[in-house]
């Protein structure tokens, strides 16, 4: 089944960009809510409030974790894994042979 996942309808909030950028990192809930100081329920409805914001919808056919972490990095680019070290797939070689990635703002 193919899923269409649309651009943000409004920017998240920053809370809202922390609990994701943890989820891309493969954190569960509970592990999130340790580390921001914040219980597993708050947790659980800032990623469900996430989900919205990118029309993401849970079923028994979709992850929305895997999902939203997918529309996460499409939405604010490669940099939510900088932390995987996981290679740049828009990186490139610059005219001036220096490696540079367009999606990346220093």
């Amino acid at each position: 089944m193919v899923r269409n996942i649309r651009i943000s309808t409004r920017e998240l909030t920053p809370f809202e960009r922390l609990v994701l950028e943890l989820l891309c990192e493969g954190k569960s809930n509970a592990v999130i809510a340790t580390e921001t100081s914040h219980n597993e329920k708050v947790i659980e409805n800032t990623v469900s409030r996430s989900a919205q914001v990118f029309g993401i919808k849970s079923d028994s056919e979709t992850n929305l974790r895997v999902l939203l972490a997918l529309a996460y990095r499409a939405h604010y680019g490669d940099q939510a894994f900088d932390k995987l070290n996981m290679p740049c797939s828009h990186f490139e070689v610059g005219p001036d042979g220096q490696g540079m990635c367009n999606r990346h703002i220093d």
